[in-house]
């Protein structure tokens, strides 16, 4: 297989299981179900942040499409919310490759959270309910967890790049 092949292989791979992630959740108790973190937004986050080849902003809004598609969320709901993040990710990219993971993790925090205001604008702009309260907590474990899926998706990138012939 070639290193194309693989690299490819890891990068569907990584946001299919993100949209895994996101419909099937662990056994949760009802009041935690709104802190769950937004897999699919912290997986496009890494690749836009570390390979823009694959990401761009056609792609993410085609991925929040399919996304909306799975969760059965109003139609472009998702889409809109991943072309923000990945449109803001895109633009300071630059600065976030090199900021110590600790600014990575607040700068990831920010993005979720933009996130969470954008949709709670939506919600209301739809009519819909707003999210509870403790739906402003899944920025937080998002920054939380962003140091670890950071560095699973960057080994598992090195062990590709060693292991080629």
């Amino acid at each position: 297989m070639s290193q194309r092949t693989r690299e490819q292989l890891l990068f569907y791979g990584s946001l299919a299981l993100a949209l895994l992630f996101m419909l099937v959740s662990l056994p949760l108790p009802q009041a935690l179900e709104p802190i769950k973190p937004w897999w699919p937004a912290l997986v496009l986050i890494y690749w836009t942040i570390e390979d823009t080849d694959h990401v761009g902003l056609g792609f993410a809004f085609g991925f929040g499409l399919l996304a909306d598609l799975f969760t059965g969320v109003m139609f472009g709901d998702q889409a809109l919310r991943l072309l923000v993040i990945v449109f803001i990710s895109l633009r300071f990219r630059a600065r976030l490759r090199f900021f110590p993971m600790y600014q990575q993790s607040a700068a990831v925090g920010l993005l979720l959270f933009n996130d969470t205001l954008l949709r709670t604008v939506i919600r209301v702009l739809a009519g819909l309910p707003l999210p509870s309260a403790a739906a402003w907590l899944a920025p937080v474990l998002g920054a939380l967890l962003w140091p670890f899926l950071f560095l699973l998706l960057d080994s598992l990138r090195t062990r590709l790049r060693d292991t080629s012939p």
